[in-house]
């Protein structure tokens, strides 16, 4: 096998070196896991992965294609955290994700498609967390867990106000501790809608201690 150092071939490691840069300063700035070198490496590694797959030719070339994004894969799910509702890192994971993709669109020759693609993913990056914040304030989901007495009342008063609200709810589970009784409440709503909740809690003198 012989690749030879040509202009063009140079002209897409400084492309894929541009897009994984485009990409890595943003996810530096936020501070994220896979910052600007993990990006630039992603991308150009994918970029000579690519070259090498064209220039075995043969049978070789999907073969290795389909490696690279296997091994992204297992880069992705490394990034990714759940903790108890909130699910982290799958921004970061379509990031690794996508950036492999522009590296390989860039070692095939196909320069549009991955400036442009470059444009979009930057633009989503940067913009719409805006948008999702937003939304996220429309939109949350918190576990209570509240202590109460043994006035199983409670129950019912607490199901009829979420009700009223129409906030979605479940209930988790019901536990008896000591003298006292634990109900968990899994609740969806806007943020102001929780925080109501939370203070119709805290005048019901039934309610021992809550948290969530």
């Amino acid at each position: 096998m012989d690749i030879s150092f040509d202009l063009e071939l140079g002209l897409r490691l400084l492309i894929s070196f541009a897009i994984g840069t485009a990409i890595g300063l943003e996810r530096e700035y936020r501070s994220k896991a896979a910052g600007l070198r993990t990006m630039i490496m992603i991308c150009v590694g994918s970029t000579v992965f690519t070259e090498i797959s064209i220039a075995l030719g043969g049978n070789t070339a999907d073969r290795i294609a389909s490696n690279i994004v296997t091994g992204v894969g297992f880069l992705g799910a490394g990034v990714i955290f759940k903790d108890g509702l909130n699910v982290s890192g799958l921004t970061t994971a379509t990031t690794i994700w996508i950036s492999a993709a522009l590296g390989m669109a860039v070692g095939a020759g196909e320069y549009f498609i991955a400036i442009v693609t470059t444009g979009v993913v930057v633009v989503v990056l940067s913009l719409f967390n805006r948008v999702q914040e937003f939304i996220e304030r429309l939109h949350h989901a918190r576990v209570y867990r509240i202590c109460f007495g043994k006035s199983i009342e409670l129950s019912d008063t607490i199901s009829d106000w979420l009700t009223n609200q129409k906030l979605r709810y479940k209930k988790k589970k019901l536990i008896k501790e000591r003298d006292q009784l634990v109900l968990v409440y899994e609740i969806y709503g806007s943020e102001k809608k929780l925080d109501d909740f939370t203070a119709f809690l805290q005048k019901d003198d039934r309610v021992i201690s809550y948290e969530f």
